[in-house]
C-alpha cells in the first residue's frame, strides 16, 4: 500500500537553539532515513522538511529548506548499506551541483540527474533548496537496465518530455488515494521504472522497447549535427561536444561507436575530406597546401600529409 510520510523541523522542540535543532533533526535523519553527512545556510534560520510517499519498493519523496551542502562519504554507506538510485529534481530556481563516480553535475530549476546511494556523493545548493528524490532499489533498476551506472551524473534538462510526464505521474501518486491494490502498485513501479529508462537514456532491450531507440536516434544526430558544425575546430573534443549537449563523453563516444567510427576517426575523415575538396577547386589555386591544412582543422602539416597520403593514396599537392 502507498502511504506517505513527513518528518520536519517544525515538530522538534520549540526551546532547542537553531543548531541543536538541526543536530537532533540530523541524528533522526540519520537513525530513520539515510546516512548523509549535511550542512546548513549560515544565512537563514534552520528549516528542513522531508516528503516520502512510498509506492510498493520506491519512494517518492521532496526536500525542502536550508540544507546547503549534502554529502554521503564511505562510511555512510558502510553505516546504512542503502545501495538505492536516487533520480534528483531540482525543483527551485536555484543551481544544485556535485560530483559522484568521478563526473560532474549542476542542474537548475526543472533539470534533473541520475545519483546512487552506493557510492560517494557530494551535493551543493544555496542558502533555501527545493528537490524532489525519486528513489528505486538497485536489484529493480539493474534488472530492467543492467547498464544503468553508465548514466550517473548525467545532466538531464528540462524539456525532456519523459521527464515532464514522470514529474506529472510522481505528483498524480503524490496527492491521490494511497493505492491499495497489489496489482495497481505493481503497475505504478514499473511505469515509473519504464520512465526512468526514457530519462536517462539508460541502455537495454527494456528501455528500447519503451521507446529509447527513438531518443537514442535524436542524441546521435544531435552529436554529428556538433561535429558536422565544429570539426575544423583544432580544439573540438567529444568531452567538448558531450558538455555542449548536457550528455557524458562516454555517452557520446558510446552512441558513435555503434555507428562503427569513433569521434577522432570521425572528425579526421570530415577535415581529409574538407583538405580534399578544397585541393580540387580551381579557385583554392593560389592557397598553399598548409593553408588548406590549417582551415579543415589540422596543426600539423606533417601529420596532415601523412593521413592525405594514407586516406586517399596520393600526396595533398598530386589533388591539385
Amino acid at each position: 500500500m502507498s502511504r506517505k510520510t513527513v518528518f520536519s523541523s517544525a515538530d522538534l522542540p520549540e526551546h532547542l537553539g537553531d543548531r541543536d535543532r538541526f543536530s537532533l533533526w540530523q541524528d533522526i535523519h540519520v537513525a530513520k532515513i539515510w546516512s548523509v553527512e549535511y550542512s546548513i545556510s549560515e544565512k537563514l534560520p534552520f528549516e528542513a522538511a522531508i516528503e516520502a510517499t512510498a509506492v510498493g519498493s520506491l519512494v517518492l519523496g521532496q526536500m525542502a529548506g536550508t540544507i546547503k551542502h549534502a554529502t554521503r562519504k564511505t562510511s555512510n554507506i558502510a553505516d546504512d548499506g542503502n545501495d538505492g538510485y536516487l533520480l534528483l529534481i531540482n525543483r527551485a530556481d536555484t543551481v544544485l551541483s556535485g560530483t559522484q563516480a568521478g563526473r560532474e553535475y549542476s542542474v537548475g530549476r526543472g533539470e534533473a540527474a541520475l545519483v546512487t546511494a552506493a557510492e560517494a556523493l557530494k551535493m551543493t545548493g544555496a542558502d533555501w533548496n527545493v528537490w524532489a528524490n525519486v528513489v528505486v532499489p538497485r536489484a529493480i533498476l539493474t534488472q530492467t537496465f543492467p547498464q544503468i551506472d553508465d548514466r550517473l551524473g548525467l545532466k538531464i534538462g528540462a524539456e525532456n518530455e519523459a521527464l515532464d510526464l514522470l514529474k506529472r505521474y510522481c505528483q498524480l501518486l503524490e496527492s491521490g488515494r494511497p493505492l491499495a491494490s497489489p496489482d495497481l502498485i505493481t503497475h505504478a513501479t514499473e511505469t515509473i521504472v519504464d520512465l526512468i529508462g526514457l530519462v536517462t537514456g539508460a541502455k537495454g532491450e527494456d528501455a528500447e522497447l519503451a521507446g529509447l531507440r527513438g531518443l537514442r536516434a535524436a542524441r546521435l544526430q544531435a552529436v554529428l549535427a556538433k561535429i558536422a558544425d565544429n570539426f575544423a575546430n583544432p580544439g573540438i573534443s567529444a568531452q567538448g561536444v558531450a558538455k555542449e549537449l548536457g550528455l557524458s563523453a562516454r555517452y557520446v563516444q558510446d552512441l558513435l561507436q555503434e555507428t562503427g567510427i569513433s569521434f577522432s576517426e570521425r572528425v579526421l575523415e570530415m577535415r581529409l575530406q574538407k583538405a580534399h575538396r578544397m585541393l580540387s577547386q580551381r579557385h583554392n589555386d593560389e592557397m598553399r597546401v598548409s593553408e588548406i591544412a590549417l582551415i579543415s582543422g589540422f596543426s600539423d602539416v606533417s601529420y596532415f600529409n601523412r593521413c592525405f597520403r594514407r586516406r586517399f593514396g596520393y600526396t595533398p599537392s598530386s589533388a591539385r
